[in-house]
């Protein structure tokens, strides 16, 4: 066959073949119902009102392969409410997102899913991620964590601790880098450092109670409880109208076995920021734990009124109440909460 002829088959069949395999991909190509295409608002609306069925079209436009990252990022803020089987495997694919920023969001998303022992399962192979940024979130997901918690990632933990340890380093004149490094000293028990890290940090900023609040608990954990305290008081002295010191001296004198007068800090904390969950939710364990049974149930209602999707202050009210024999109350959240999310571990386990 003449040279010419040849070629001009072989051009042929790539062509024929390119044309074949760009259809198979169009074929190939999951098609999105119209339905879920146009749903994503309505489920954004539903997860964050906590209304029925919010986990099954959460999770729908979650498992769509067309959702752009801004989108997805939003939802994967409100996925922790819906727990369930299906929601961990969708914040574990995104741990893979091909966007750096999707899996930041989906690291968030598995840290309000998933146990602290498990935790490094999924988030550990994120250590060795091509971006830094990713590396870093990782890094601040699993600190805190004990070294059997760690487990296989411990190595991998404690090389990229030193990473951002040494690109904190350089952030000298910024608050919040101090912070952060100071975090890293903390979690590697080297509190002389992590004491003079804050004090840099408290120098450029006197005001910042962040780096005030864990600068008390590394006092504390130098011994040095009385210059904790005194810290903390005159933080207290000077911002008195503060929620999160108010927030910050109820947990420091409960971590004193001072449940008592904790109470006093944390009611004030939750009267200053009434719409703050947290600070209701721990108000809330405090009181059961001094046995004011009635007055704990009364706080986490307030929440569950406020917050209807707010799944951990329902799962503990369902359990106070079931301690207290008020099974019709039970009955009546167990039955909204399975109307947001049937496959709740909660429901499953029989709670």
């Amino acid at each position: 066959m003449p040279p010419p002829r040849r070629y001009l088959l072989i051009s042929l069949f790539l062509v024929i073949a390119l044309t074949l395999a760009w259809g198979f991909m169009r074929s190939s190509a999951p098609v999105v119902p119209e339905a879920i295409r146009h749903g994503y608002q309505q489920a954004l609306d539903k997860a964050r009102k906590g209304l029925p069925g919010a986990a099954r079209v959460l999770y729908q436009q979650l498992a769509r392969p067309d959702l752009d990252a801004p989108r997805r990022i939003r939802l994967l803020a409100v996925l922790p409410n819906y727990p369930s089987p299906q929601a961990l495997k969708l914040a574990d694919a995104d741990l893979l997102n091909p966007s750096a920023d999707v899996r930041k969001a989906a690291i968030k998303s598995v840290l309000g899913l998933v146990p602290n022992g498990q935790r490094s399962l999924l988030i550990g192979p994120l250590l060795e991620d091509h971006e830094q940024s990713v590396r870093f979130a990782a890094v601040n997901a699993l600190l805190g964590l004990s070294p059997d918690d760690q487990g296989l990632y411990f190595g991998p933990l404690q090389q990229v601790i030193d990473e951002y340890t040494q690109v904190l380093k350089t952030q000298g004149d910024n608050v919040e880098a101090q912070y952060q490094l100071a975090r890293l000293y903390l979690h590697n028990a080297d509190l002389a450092k992590a004491q003079q890290t804050l004090e840099q940090a408290l120098r450029l900023a006197p005001d910042n109670l962040q780096a005030v609040v864990l600068q008390i608990e590394v006092l504390d954990k130098q011994g040095q409880s009385d210059a904790a305290r005194q810290l903390l008081a005159k933080q207290l002295r000077a911002q008195q109208d503060s929620a999160y010191l108010q927030h910050t001296l109820g947990l420091w004198l409960l971590h004193h076995g001072q449940g008592e007068f904790a109470l006093l800090g944390l009611s004030r904390a939750v009267e200053l920021e009434p719409n703050n969950a947290a600070y209701r939710y721990d108000l809330a364990t405090t009181l059961h734990s001094e046995q004011e049974q009635e007055a704990a149930q009364k706080q986490l209602q307030e929440i569950v009124q406020r917050q209807p999707y707010n799944r951990k202050a329902r799962v503990l009210l369902i359990a106070y109440w079931k301690e207290s024999g008020q099974l019709q109350n039970v009955q009546v959240l167990l039955a909204q909460l399975e109307q947001q999310n049937p496959d709740d571990p909660a429901l499953q386990q029989g709670l």
